[in-house]
């Protein structure tokens, strides 16, 4: 199989996991869900109902009900990454004398990395039930537009405190809810939102370092073989001078590897740097994704037309209170008694 043929299978492998990632963990009426909706109705009249029914309960199986398969995933692919990394690239880069300090840092991220990992798996997000539903709602005031002050989940049986959601996949109503995360097997909350910023800006980090260090040691190899000096001769015997195709070709001919490796890092280091920017800006504007995309609803013109002609309904977020603050109570989430204090 010649190089093209792997490229391509690459690249589709890639986009279809991407694809997959904003299909399961966005929302329902996001893009590529409405999209997957619409091929999946087309392709109903094609595909056999009881291989659509069995298809239907894997996908219920690992995008809405607990399991760990996505934590194994994420821990496998990490084994696989820095595998790859201590075997190949920390050796090489060693004998090209990097810094060891450079070439140390990924495994210093890896360990923060963890840390913060288990903490935002195994912590209580703020979990509401009826012993501790009092405390929750004088936490913060209702807005009157996301939710309505005495709204009862039907599910849990309890008060609907103000920024809080039910989560159908852990079937609890939780606190400050921000969304359900499968790579963590948890909801993100108002007690470990703290955890999951530092978990999603460490493995961001580990990601760019990863990719930076590798492409600077195939930079490095390109440099001192002098190979953009070079030339080579086609399949019809003519001399080329070396083109950036040809020499892609040749470092993944001599190094596959790790040209892989280096592929699938800087995609996951945009993929998260862009969810890492979006994440930061909900928590300086002291947002939830969930309110965040709830929102939408009141700024998007096809979406007023929905609502009573003689109810304008303007969404404006009362919780925030300045950057600084903002920020504070993430790391510190406010209590009730805190609220009191203030009041």
């Amino acid at each position: 199989m010649d190089f093209l043929a792997l490229f391509i299978i690459y690249l589709l492998l890639v986009l279809a996991s991407v694809v997959l990632v904003c299909i399961y963990s966005g929302r329902k009426q996001s893009f590529p869900a409405r999209s997957l909706s619409c091929l999946t109705q087309v392709s109903s009249f094609v595909i056999p109902t009881r291989l659509q029914r069995a298809t239907q309960r894997v996908l219920h199986r690992l995008f809405h009900t607990r399991s760990c398969l996505f934590i194994v995933l994420h821990l496998a692919l990490q084994v696989a990454v820095y595998g790859e990394y201590t075997w190949e690239v920390f050796g090489y880069c060693k004998e090209m004398e990097f810094s060891i300090h450079y070439l140390l840092l990924p495994y210093l991220l890896l360990a923060v990395n963890m840390g913060f990992f288990i903490l935002c798996s195994v912590t209580n997000p703020g979990t509401i039930t009826q012993s501790n539903q009092e405390s929750f709602l004088k936490a913060y005031a209702y807005d009157g537009v996301m939710l309505q002050k005495n709204t009862m989940c039907p599910t849990c049986n309890v008060e609907k405190p103000a920024r809080s959601k039910h989560c159908s996949v852990c079937n609890n109503c939780v606190h400050r809810f921000d969304h359900h995360c499968v790579w963590v097997n948890n909801c993100i909350g108002a007690f470990n939102a703290r955890y999951f910023l530092i978990y999603l800006f460490t493995l961001t980090a580990m990601a760019a370092n990863l990719a930076i260090i590798t492409a600077a040691f195939l930079i490095q190899v390109v440099l001192l073989s002098n190979i953009m000096l070079g030339s080579y001769i086609d399949d019809q015997g003519q001399e080329h001078a070396v083109e950036i195709l040809f020499l892609i070709q040749h470092l993944f001919l001599t190094f596959p590897r790790i040209v892989f490796m280096l592929g699938f890092v800087i995609v996951l280091s945009l993929v998260l740097g862009a969810y890492s920017c979006f994440t930061l800006y909900l928590a300086l504007t002291n947002q939830t994704s969930n309110e965040w995309y709830k929102s939408r609803r009141y700024e998007c013109s096809c979406c007023q037309v929905l609502q009573p002609h003689d109810r304008h309904i303007v969404y404006r977020n009362v919780y925030s209170q300045g950057v600084w603050v903002n920020l504070k109570e993430i790391f510190k989430p406010p209590t009730s008694s805190e609220k009191k204090k203030k009041t």
